[in-house]
């Protein structure tokens, strides 16, 4: 079996609900690539009772976000441990700040930015409604239930989380979009930043695939022959 011939280092960018988490899953299941999660790495560390992890979790528990360095210090950290791994990056670096320590460390090779249009994000997300004991969730547009406003399975009222309200999606687009334009002009500056745009998740993603065939040959040379 042929090792991969190139440690490929890629970040995904995109506002919350623009399909970020969908399209990281096919670019790991696709190419291969160790899928890093700032969220899931803060969750692991808080769960595991680590210094970083009690840091972050008292930060949290008063309302305070964590601090820049905090969080560079918890992903970088596992950034060092793999260094010989393809990596794609979710949910950092998320200021220019976290930009510059990530870049002291390792180069990217290339930053994927989806640009979805803030209308159909607050519409995606608006028309998510949820069945908090099971936790299944429903959505208007294409995944409706069968009764308006009940679950499926056992008839009981669903909600629509705080997060998902009109007012609170508009406040955290606007709040991405400020926190995001200094990291996408930082990565547009050096040349690595690719952007696509589009409404659905299934029309962007063959562009997204067939992008990072050309970038990383190595790599579908690997898999296609491992």
């Amino acid at each position: 079996m042929m090792g991969l011939q190139t440690v490929f280092r890629t970040v995904i960018m995109g506002a919350p609900g623009s399909g970020k988490g969908t399209v990281s899953a096919r670019i790991a299941q696709s190419f291969g690539l160790k899928h890093l999660s700032s969220g899931d790495l803060l969750r692991a560390n808080i769960e595991a009772k680590t210094d970083l992890g009690l840091l972050m979790k008292s930060c949290i528990d008063q309302g305070q976000l964590v601090p820049d360095d905090v969080i560079s210090r918890l992903i970088l950290s596992s950034l060092r441990g793999i260094k010989q791994t393809s990596w794609l990056l979710d949910g950092f670096p998320r200021t220019g700040a976290q930009a510059e320590a990530l870049d002291a460390v390792c180069d990217v090779d290339s930053v994927i930015n989806l640009d979805v249009p803030f209308q159909t994000i607050r519409e995606r997300l608006t028309s998510r409604w949820v069945h908090l004991p099971s936790g299944r969730v429903y959505n208007i547009d294409f995944n409706p239930p069968k009764k308006p406003g009940l679950d499926d399975v056992t008839g009981e009222p669903l909600v629509q989380r705080d997060d998902d309200s009109p007012e609170t999606v508009s406040r955290r687009l606007k709040d991405y979009e400020r926190q995001t334009q200094p990291v996408l002009e930082y990565y547009r500056s050096k040349g690595v930043l690719e952007t696509f745009s589009g409404t659905e998740t299934n029309k962007i993603w063959p562009h997204v695939h067939a992008f990072l065939t050309r970038k990383i040959p190595g790599i579908q040379q690997a898999m296609g022959k491992a």
